[in-house]
């Protein structure tokens, strides 16, 4: 079977809860524990252990029976399915509230990600620097792409898109022309890239709309 169609595959709710048991190992690292069970992971976060173990074995760990896991391999097993072992080098286009939020949030060091640069159609931000980053005008994608390339041997492999609706396919198609991998989006609009292109789109209304409605039916249950 192809990577490609492996990964296509994958069970998305389980991969979205291993950064929440990521988090957890970690800080039963810290406390001095050197295994953990599917019960104890499973009775932390309200899950069945069966339904635990089933989202650990995409990583490609198995546990000893009765004894557990150890920590450390689940937690390196964990941090090299989801690709945070390795540093992913990435753009960021759209320097609004929202841009400059992911900017000066430090959590996504940890998991390899590494915004080199931010990019803005707004003249008045040009110059600016947002924890680090200096931001430039879209029509210097390119070429810091290529600065990167010749001068630090570094590969731009994914891109934010932060910017209104109007402008994402746009700018989704310039950081497709640097030769990016992956596109995560922001923009509320679906973008259409090449096939080979990975793909997540941010649905903050969606994550609203679950959350307000959970709320309200809790209201009329009260």
């Amino acid at each position: 079977m192809k990577a490609s169609s492996r990964v296509r595959n994958l069970p998305t709710p389980s991969v979205q809860r291993l950064p929440v048991y990521l988090r957890f190992l970690k800080e039963a690292r810290n406390r001095g524990d050197d295994v953990v069970s599917c019960t104890r992971i499973a009775e932390e976060f309200g899950q069945r252990s069966v339904q635990v173990r089933k989202d650990l074995a995409i990583t490609g760990v198995s546990g000893r029976p009765k004894v557990g896991y150890r920590v450390d391999e689940l937690i390196e097993a964990i941090e090299s399915f989801l690709g945070w072992d390795v540093k992913t080098t990435a753009f960021l286009v759209g320097v609004g509230n929202l841009g400059r939020a992911i900017l000066n949030y430090e959590g996504f060091v940890a998991h390899g990600l590494d915004v080199v640069a931010a990019f803005d159609a707004n003249p008045t931000l040009f110059g600016q620097e947002i924890n680090g980053r200096l931001v430039r005008p879209l029509d210097q994608i390119a070429a810091t792409a290529e600065r990167l390339r010749r001068e630090e041997g570094r590969i731009v492999e994914m891109g934010i898109v932060t910017v209104p609706a109007r402008a994402a396919q746009p700018v989704a198609d310039k950081l497709v022309g640097i030769g990016v991998r992956a596109i995560w989006n922001y923009a509320p609009i679906r973008l259409d890239l090449p096939s080979d292109v990975v793909y997540e789109e941010v649905k903050l209304s969606a994550s609203f709309a679950v959350l307000t409605n959970r709320l309200r039916r809790r209201d009329v249950a009260e």
